[in-house]
């Protein structure tokens, strides 16, 4: 297993030597056309590039040979110097010094020493006739090295299709693994086995060749921040942190407009202005910090502003206010129920429509793209001190754990992410409550109900529920979303794997209910429930 170092050199070297194979061209170009800027603009662009990625890497004698020779180029494009004489022989001496130098680090020898070669850049810099040694040996240049880089750039689709690929083949493993079971032929078995071990290897490199650096996103926030904090005339001071944590690409763009929702809301409406921080004895300029960590499997990313707050007794007023709860049962909602009302759809707690946020778009928005990846969203916040949101996300979508249950003879799957616990109750264990089944799970009292009612007549309100329709033992799945944990009544729970999520198909994808469709192992086709969609429906048609 290479260490994070390892592979970041690896990424260096392969961007570096292709930078200088672009560097040693365009010079080329150059030489045949002074005039040609298109040339020196990526010449530019490739020095500015390697000086950023050799300091960032340590190689600082690299980046500042790349450093002087940039100088150079703008001083070109500023048409203060041309591209002849003595001055292109020195930058030609330049590029093959780049050239031998990443070359050096490459094979772990000793880097080159480059002093003249920056004293002459320096004297140009200066205009300066530069101290040559003469020209290049001709048998150095016959006997140059041509080099290939190890770096491949691949556009998305393609890696999308052969995720595709791969999840069409891990369901025909799965297949024939049950098959050689079945049939009991030890040679077939074990070819399958061995089946079994290239596909998941295939598998997990294929999503490592997705991963991206969350960085990627991340860095583009600083000029987000400044300009919405220019505009609401607020004081920020953003700190980035966790940039090389990696992530499936996919993940990150589908996160990427939630993200910048979070960012802009704790800009405008968490962080207090300069005069308003003073006076609540805060130093004027607000802190704001986005960053990134590893839990597990998962990618945690966080948006955290030491600002105003989330001011709990306002949420409860205002869900009340807008029929989420009643105003009794409101009372008795904890802190963290009452901050789950932020996620539900158009609430807002914007008291005036500007550009930067309050346009009837709430973070009911950012769940919607958080629960789409199978992610969760959570809040915490002190009044007064400041507020953090979390975005859990898979670290790869392309395969989710899921637990396998039956109703009425077919299968079904539940994503693990939305999955609490899985209990089998007596009768006497539930009681009514209001028209409803509740059963006391782990010291919480939880509502219940049959899956089989909630998938029938979908519109209907649900009918009251009643003690005598509970015959026997009762499997029940507890999913949790949004704070809100419901009961699920099962016939009989099978075992939990991981899937490969498929999408449906017309006009089947209409259906909110199903997040997908997977192939068993046997060849059935099994619907993926979608836990915050049933959860709606239950909350819809309880009332």
């Amino acid at each position: 297993m290479k260490s994070r170092e390892q592979e970041y050199r690896e990424m260096y070297m392969a961007e570096a030597l292709e930078a200088y194979d672009a560097m040693s061209r365009h010079i080329s170009e150059l030489e045949r056309n002074p005039h040609d800027s298109q040339a020196l603009n990526e010449l530019f662009r490739l020095m500015h590039n390697l000086k950023s990625n050799s300091r960032a890497m340590g190689y600082t004698s690299i980046g500042e040979v790349a450093h002087h020779m940039e100088t150079i180029f703008g001083l070109i494009r500023s048409k203060e110097r041309e591209f002849s004489g003595s001055l292109a022989a020195v930058l030609f001496t330049g590029v093959d010094m780049i050239g031998a130098m990443i070359r050096a680090v490459g094979d772990d020898e000793v880097v080159p020493d480059s002093n003249v070669l920056l004293d002459n850049l320096d004297r140009l810099v200066r205009g300066e006739e530069p101290v040559l040694e003469g020209e290049l040996a001709d048998e150095e240049d016959a006997t140059r090295k041509l080099e290939l880089s190890d770096l491949v750039y691949i556009q998305i689709k393609k890696l999308d299709h052969l995720l595709n690929l791969v999840g069409e083949l891990i369901i025909d493993r799965d297949r024939i693994l049950t098959l050689s079971q079945e049939i009991g032929n030890s040679a077939l078995q074990t070819s399958a086995a061995h089946l079994f071990r290239i596909t998941d290897e295939l598998q997990y490199s294929v999503m490592d060749a997705r991963l991206v650096n969350v960085g990627s996103l991340l860095n583009k926030f600083p000029r987000v921040v400044r300009d919405v904090a220019s505009a609401e005339q607020k004081q920020v001071e953003l700190t980035l942190s966790g940039q090389d944590i990696q992530i499936d690409r996919n993940i990150l763009q589908i996160i990427t407009d939630a993200l910048l929702h979070l960012v802009r809301n704790a800009v405008a409406h968490g962080l207090e202005t300069p005069a308003e921080r003073e006076k609540a004895g805060k130093p004027a300029q607000g802190q704001l910090t986005l960053s990134a960590q590893t839990e597990r499997d998962d990618v945690l990313i966080q948006v955290t502003d030491d600002g105003r707050g989330i001011d709990v007794e306002s949420v409860r007023r205002k869900a009340v206010e807008r029929g989420l709860v009643g105003k009794e049962a409101a009372r008795q909602l904890d802190d963290k129920a009452v901050r789950a009302f932020l996620f539900e759809p158009g609430f807002s707690m914007a008291k005036e429509v500007t550009e930067i946020s309050g346009r009837g778009v709430g973070l009911d928005v950012v769940k919607l793209a958080i629960d789409s990846l199978g992610g969760q969203l959570r809040v915490d916040s002190v009044l007064g001190q400041g507020t953090t949101f979390t975005l859990v996300l898979p670290t790869s979508i392309a395969v989710k754990g899921a637990l396998l249950f039956e109703l009425d003879e077919r299968s079904y799957a539940i994503p693990l992410m939305h999955t609490d616990s899985v209990v089998s109750l007596w009768p006497d264990d539930l009681h009514v409550v209001g028209g409803l089944l509740m059963a006391e799970v782990q010291g919480e009292n939880v509502p219940v109900v049959s899956l089989r009612r909630l998938l029938q007549n979908g519109d209907e309100p649900l009918q009251p529920a009643t003690r005598a329709e509970v015959q026997g033992r009762q499997d029940i799945i507890i999913v949790n979303y949004n704070n809100r944990k419901l009961g699920l009544i099962v016939d009989r729970f099978l075992r939990q794997q991981n899937i490969v999520i498929k999408p449906m198909t017309k006009p089947l994808d209409t259906i909110e209910l199903f997040g997908g469709v997977t192939l068993l192992g046997s060849g059935q086709v099994c619907l993926v429930l979608d836990v915050p969609a049933l959860t709606r429906l239950f909350l819809a048609r309880r009332l």
